[in-house]
């Protein structure tokens, strides 16, 4: 008895001895984090910089991943690839991992090419200058990179905030290798080029035919050439841009009418593109019959929903269709599109040069564009319904204050504790289109401010998209004549199809007319 007594005080003064270790080395990592962080918050005072083998002897647990571009800077233009090479370097498992590879490079964007601080379109190749395929950072195996530099946008991680929460929620319409992946992957990454020190970028995939599993294009027997699977990005803004109208344009080149032919983009063609111009031909000149009739042949309905949604909820300021992409699997099967949005950084209270947009979504924020114009107008098959529903469960999840609240913190946290803030504003500070403040936090706190009040201001409209439908069916007829026979004595403005103020026989013919299409374009929601 005395001998087990002894040996549970000895286990209980050990444990207690490991308990006391092991805090104390809690508290010894949290005075060296909270050190490293006030003594990078100092770096922008004392004019710090490194260059990338210095900051790549000092990498640990709270850095960034590190990429040095070798290039001949002078060269790099936004129209033509030139070689140079990729370094990449990451902490992981208390080592620094690094890797190499041959690449292409070019500038990326349109009028992000005024900043001073560009983007980088990169191609992986081998030895002999062949597409090497790799898979970077843990994203994605493929070839074709994106090294954005965020340069308009005061928090340097809006569009990468987009797209992760957009992936979150509304995948792509077909099966893919890639999870349903319908937006780009992507983590953040402090950039060299030669060495010398550049700033903060999102390292990302893209979107292209290998991540939404668009078939390849066949090349018959006779030389001719089957066209399967297409992708489409808008480019510009113009009437074609609403998916409304088009001018006879040159179907010979990847470029009509400020659309880009991204696939099959080796055979421009009247093939490759008449399928736009019948898409804009059905969203502008069929009968409103006819539409209401077939637009879920030429689109998936969910997935218009979650855009109206997504665009709304983040004040969505440079698109559509500019800065969006149209795919189809195969046209040979399929007319239907599905849209992915691309270049979401102007957004959460700011326009796409960076200045404030203190205004608000208003629910007319798609109502020029084919084909949110029909849809919208005449509400067809409860479409306003519809949205509000998926509003609703949306910004009570995915889109709620608190889940993007902590995806901009999560960035932003990652930004200060690695020095990577600092050194992205002493790089900076005198650009004045790539300027940043000192202290990330009042721009976030500016950006979570305006995506609760814009959440408001939708809440107190959109409701009506949701309380004021009703489904015409056999069931309303029954509501109609109970109404008139004397069963349910209380008006009921929902069954009041024609909104004259009383429910009877007109009424019926309305309902019949709607079940049997004839006047689809109306419903109960509209009138």
């Amino acid at each position: 008895m005395f001998i087990t007594k002894k040996i549970n005080i000895f286990a209980h003064q050990k444990s207690i001895g490991r308990s006391l270790k092991y805090q104390e080395n809690v508290i010894t990592k949290m005075i060296k984090r909270k050190l490293h962080i006030f003594l990078l918050s100092l770096l922008p005072f004392m004019g710090w910089s490194q260059n990338f083998n210095e900051m790549l002897a000092g990498m640990s647990e709270l850095s960034l991943p590190l990429i040095n571009v070798e290039v001949d800077i002078s060269l790099v233009t936004s129209n033509h690839y030139v070689p140079g090479n990729i370094s990449l370097a990451e902490y992981k498992d208390n080592t620094v991992d690094t890797i190499s590879y041959n690449c292409l490079v070019k500038y990326r964007g349109m009028l992000a090419l005024t900043n001073h601080k560009k983007s980088f379109n990169i191609k992986l190749v081998d030895e002999e200058g062949e597409k090497l395929d790799a898979n970077l950072l843990g994203l994605r195996t493929d070839n074709t990179w994106i090294l954005d530099a965020m340069g308009f946008d005061k928090m340097r991680m809006r569009n990468r905030v987009c797209f992760d929460i957009w992936n979150e929620f509304s995948p792509t319409m077909w099966d893919t290798k890639h999870g349903n992946r319908n937006g780009t992957v992507g983590t953040m990454v402090e950039v060299f080029i030669n060495g010398d020190y550049n700033g903060i970028y999102c390292l990302s995939d893209k979107i292209n035919r290998e991540l939404l599993n668009l078939r390849k294009a066949k090349v018959n027997d006779d030389g001719s050439v089957t066209v399967k699977g297409l992708l489409y990005k808008g480019n510009g803004t113009s009437m074609t841009n609403t998916l409304l109208d088009y001018d006879e344009d040159n179907t010979s080149d990847t470029e009509w009418n400020f659309f880009e032919l991204q696939h099959p983009d080796e055979y421009p063609s009247l093939q490759t593109w008449q399928p736009l111009m019948d898409l804009i031909d059905f969203n502008s000149q069929t009968t409103i019959d006819y539409f209401s009739e077939h637009y879920n042949e030429c689109y998936y309905v969910d997935n218009l929903v979650d855009y109206w949604v997504m665009l709304a909820a983040f004040g969505l300021q440079d698109m559509p269709y500019k800065n969006t992409f149209l795919s189809t699997p195969d046209i040979n099967f399929d007319h239907r599109f599905m849209i992915t949005p691309w270049d979401m950084d102007a957004c959460l209270g700011r326009d796409w040069s960076g200045l404030e947009s203190a205004s608000y979504t208003s629910l007319n924020c798609l109502n020029r564009y084919g084909p949110f114009n029909r849809l919208l107008f005449y509400n067809i098959d409860g479409f306003k319904h519809k949205v509000a529903q998926r509003w609703f469960e949306l910004t009570e999840s995915h889109l709620s204050p608190t889940n993007v609240e902590n995806h901009i913190s999560a960035i932003a946290q990652r930004f200060v504790e690695s020095g990577a803030w600092q050194r992205e504003y002493e790089r900076w500070k005198t650009s004045y289109k790539a300027a940043i403040r000192p202290n990330i936090h009042p721009e976030i706190q500016y950006a979570i401010n305006w995506y609760r009040a814009n959440l408001s201001y939708i809440n107190d409209q959109i409701v009506a998209w949701r309380e004021d439908y009703v489904e015409i069916n056999t069931s309303t007829i029954t509501k109609i004549y109970n109404y008139m026979l004397g069963f349910d004595t209380t008006f009921n403005e929902k069954i009041d199809l024609n909104k004259d103020g009383f429910i009877n026989s007109t009424d019926v013919t309305e309902a019949y007319n709607f079940i049997l299409g004839i006047n689809r374009q109306k419903n109960a929601a509209s009138w």
